[in-house]
């Protein structure tokens, strides 16, 4: 099984976004491209194609073998870590994004310490207190979680921020304000912030001034970390130039 299906992939690419979708807490039922935690992310797509064009950016699709997580075996983080290496088979050393969603932000969590993972832009991410997060040292942390999600906690992706930050990543957090764990409602906002923090945490455009600060903040500091994502038309301030 391929680990990556692009859908866009420029001749000498210069940096990659790798999109994870969410999943099961245990199943060794296949993964499949039709299931609703795959179709979901779909819609991240085409907002990061426009965000990142021109580019020389790349973005894929990491393919799962199972639906589940499966407690110590990790299987999705097993198959990032595959989908990572073939990357840097492929295309060479270039700079990664991992951007998942739920289970899928729990293994882009995971493997952030991979040698080409530049940043992490985690939707309603799953972060049990028990996952490590110093592999996330000298990395970019960005998290939107909404309000009202029921599936996974708000507050416990609040504490693995403040674990990331203490250990050394540069962090920022966002709160959705109205939606909850599917991302339906404001699916506009979260696709286009999504879209635009991962091109920005590969120095494609600027970066938010909020995530600016944000990410200036070091050790026990918990600023920055319950942005209000702005809705509809209104956007971040944008005036600080990107750059790793």
């Amino acid at each position: 099984m391929r680990a990556v299906r692009w859908r866009v992939r420029p001749a000498g690419a210069r940096g990659v976004v790798l999109v994870l979708h969410g999943g099961q807490v245990a199943s060794t039922a296949p993964a499949r491209p039709w299931q609703p935690a795959a179709v979901r992310m779909r819609g991240f797509v085409a907002p990061l194609v426009r965000a990142t064009a021109g580019a020389g950016i790349a973005v894929g699709l990491v393919r799962y073998r199972y639906r589940g997580w499966n407690g110590e075996r990790a299987d999705a983080a097993q198959d990032v870590v595959a989908a990572l290496d073939a990357v840097a088979a492929e295309l060479g050393p270039v700079p990664v994004v991992l951007l998942g969603h739920s289970m899928g932000g729990r293994a882009a969590l995971r493997c952030a310490g991979h040698r080409v993972v530049t940043g992490v832009v985690a939707l309603a991410p799953w972060c049990p207190p028990e996952d490590p997060a110093e592999q996330l040292a000298g990395r970019a942390l960005v998290t939107l979680h909404g309000d009202r999600d029921k599936v996974t906690d708000p507050a416990a992706t609040r504490d693995f921020a403040e674990r990331a930050r203490a250990a050394g990543a540069r962090v920022a957090g966002f709160e959705v304000a109205g939606s909850d764990h599917a991302m339906l409602r404001r699916s506009r906002d979260w696709h286009q912030a999504a879209a635009g923090l991962s091109a920005a945490l590969l120095g494609v455009g600027t970066t938010p001034q909020e995530v600016t600060r944000a990410f200036a903040a070091r050790g026990s500091d918990q600023g920055g970390l319950r942005i209000a994502l702005p809705r509809g038309r209104r956007r971040l301030s944008s005036a600080v130039p990107t750059g790793r």
